[in-house]
């Protein structure tokens, strides 16, 4: 099991946050498919302080999310401070995370994510800052360094525990390398060797025995998914049964892909609108479709639909051309599309 601060996971598959896709219409999915802790995408600190009603959204939090961590990112220690206090006393979040891996240089302009990577000592400052100002326990995601010539991770963990971080997140690459590469689960394991508190190693875990590699090689406290869950929630209900049971489940079907895709539309369209919701989908049902023979073709369709129930449509068609039983184990799940409301 996983626990942090006073909040314990049923298990100890994380998913992470991405910018983008892990809305609640998402992340519900996540939990339901049986993901220990979600982790929201993150949210900046002055639009949490400004309050516009884009950002506030995206503080929301479904009960049935729970445990979640919501993860807030800023270079301004006063300002990091005051939306720390924002989620900490007024969203349904569990966990206050703070992000120091994000490498695209608009946050990194801003002296904020993967910015803090060089300075240990803004490291401590910062997150000292924000523990001391809320009641709910804070975390760390970060990456294990700038670049190749400053590789700070264990230095910058430290500091994060020091400060009284209740848990860190290591991502085994660092700035420079954005998704490129390999990830260094070696960096990870000093890591863990180095802190006392939990250590959750993220990068390269596309298959259940990849989160076991990566247990088993760092010695972590758990396990991260990023975009090996992209179009593929099963990623997460396979790993926590593999880590369970040592048991292998099977792929899902084409059939069974296309009712979730459909439920997480669904949730979208609740939660954005249709108009919104299916433009957004686009990039989802991609990733849904990655691996099943003649989905380039449908790809370039849905890339120009607007409207849900043709896009339905034309997922229907696409498996009945298949041939593929409509049977699907998923269906408690997809039943449950009519009944979801996020506002």
């Amino acid at each position: 099991m996983l626990k942090i601060g006073n909040i314990e996971m049923k298990n100890n598959v994380v998913l992470a946050p991405m910018a983008g896709v892990c809305n609640p219409a998402f992340r519900l999915i996540a939990k339901e498919f049986g993901t220990g802790l979600v982790c929201a995408e993150m949210v900046s600190d002055k639009a949490i302080l400004h309050g516009n009603k884009r950002t506030m959204e995206m503080l929301f939090v479904d009960e049935r999310e729970k445990p979640l961590s919501l993860q807030i990112f800023g270079g301004d220690r006063e300002s990091l401070v005051e939306a720390a206090k924002v989620v900490d006393k007024q969203t349904n979040a569990d966990i206050i995370d703070i992000n120091m891996g994000c490498p695209v240089p608009k946050v990194t302009k801003c002296d904020a994510g993967a910015r803090w990577l060089l300075d240990p000592n803004k490291i401590y400052e910062m997150v000292s800052a924000v523990v001391d100002a809320v009641e709910k326990p804070v975390t760390v995601k970060m990456r294990i360094g700038w670049d190749s010539e400053h590789v700070y991770a264990v230095e910058n963990a430290q500091a994060v525990e020091r400060a009284g971080g209740q848990a860190v997140s290591v991502h085994g690459r660092t700035r420079e390398q954005l998704y490129t590469g390999t990830a260094n689960w070696d960096i990870i394991r000093d890591v863990k060797q180095a802190v006392s508190i939990p250590v959750i190693g993220n990068g390269d875990v596309f298959t259940p025995e990849d989160a076991q590699k990566i247990l088993d090689h760092t010695g972590c406290d758990g396990v991260m998914i990023g975009r090996g869950a992209l179009g593929n929630p099963w990623m997460l209900y396979r790993t926590v049964h593999y880590l369970t049971t040592g048991e292998l489940l099977g792929d899902p079907t084409p059939r069974e892909k296309m009712d979730v895709a459909i439920l997480h539309m669904d949730r979208l369209v609740n939660l954005k609108g249709e108009s919104t919701a299916v433009r957004e989908m686009r990039k989802h049902l991609a990733w849904y479709l990655k691996g099943i023979p003649g989905a380039a073709r449908v790809k370039d369709v849905i890339m120009e639909e607007t409207s849900r129930d043709k896009m339905v449509r034309i997922l229907g068609d696409f498996v009945e051309a298949l041939g593929e039983q409509s049977e699907a184990p998923v269906a408690s799940i997809a039943s449950n599309r009519d009944a979801v409301a996020y506002h």
